[in-house]
């Protein structure tokens, strides 16, 4: 055990974000060379039929940024079929606990907070207050992993974050003349019966991913139209 590891163990300083950044990055690049990378596509499977995002059984809000990897590739490695996770306490409060000997999956918090005493300050001087910017981490338990829950935790569709309409693309896609059809879990263009087929916007983690998603599809559409003889001789 390291010098650093063992302070913490023994209940020293929080880890810096030095720290939090390279354990994180260590975690990641150990499930790409384990072959485990789920987040190569930019859409939600789980809306069509799929694993789906790793969300918080209590609240049922979506763990966003690199939390999403730590989760995934927790789930993999642990066999876990279900992506619903609690803290310690959490389990606690929905009746149950965390099985002995279970071992927590590390996740981050990121966020901004403006101390009293800047508040101040601006106050004073007229100037815009400055945000400090803070890190923490805390530990997460798959429900798998715990025992006497209550009856149903966890399961149900997670609410989808709205649709966000960009006016501009929405013309462009419709200006093409493009068969856009929108469902099923797989984006492509299929050239025989000339349609694009794109799952729905509520199933893309960002929404912009479905716009995009859309144009590069349209690349496809487009190059037997502009590049009938196709990238060869380009």
């Amino acid at each position: 055990m390291t010098k650093e590891a063992a302070r913490r163990a023994r209940g020293g300083d929080p880890p810096r974000a030095r720290d939090i950044y390279a354990d994180t990055t260590a975690k990641i690049i150990a499930g790409l060379e384990q072959g485990c990378a789920p987040w190569v596509q930019p859409w939600d499977s789980s809306v069509c039929a799929g694993p789906g995002l790793p969300v918080n059984a209590l609240t049922r809000r979506r763990y966003s940024g690199m939390n999403i990897l730590l989760l995934w590739g927790a789930a993999i490695a642990g066999g876990f079929a279900s992506q619903s996770w609690l803290t310690f306490k959490q389990a606690i409060e929905a009746g149950g606990h965390v099985r002995k000997g279970e071992k927590g999956t590390t996740v981050v918090f990121a966020d901004r907070f403006i101390p009293e005493v800047e508040k101040a300050r601006a106050a004073q001087t007229g100037e815009d207050a400055r945000a400090i910017p803070f890190l923490k981490t805390y530990t997460l338990f798959n429900l798998a992993q715990c025992e006497g829950l209550h009856p149903g935790l966890g399961e149900g569709p997670v609410p989808l974050p709205p649709r966000e309409i960009i006016p501009h693309a929405e013309a462009l896609i419709v200006a093409t003349g493009a068969d856009f059809r929108i469902g099923g879990d797989k984006a492509y263009y299929a050239p025989g019966p000339d349609y694009i087929q794109v799952p729905p916007q509520s199933a893309f983690r960002e929404q912009i991913n479905y716009y995009r998603t859309c144009f590069h599809e349209l690349g496809h559409y487009a190059e037997l139209r502009v590049m009938p003889h196709g990238l060869s001789e380009w």
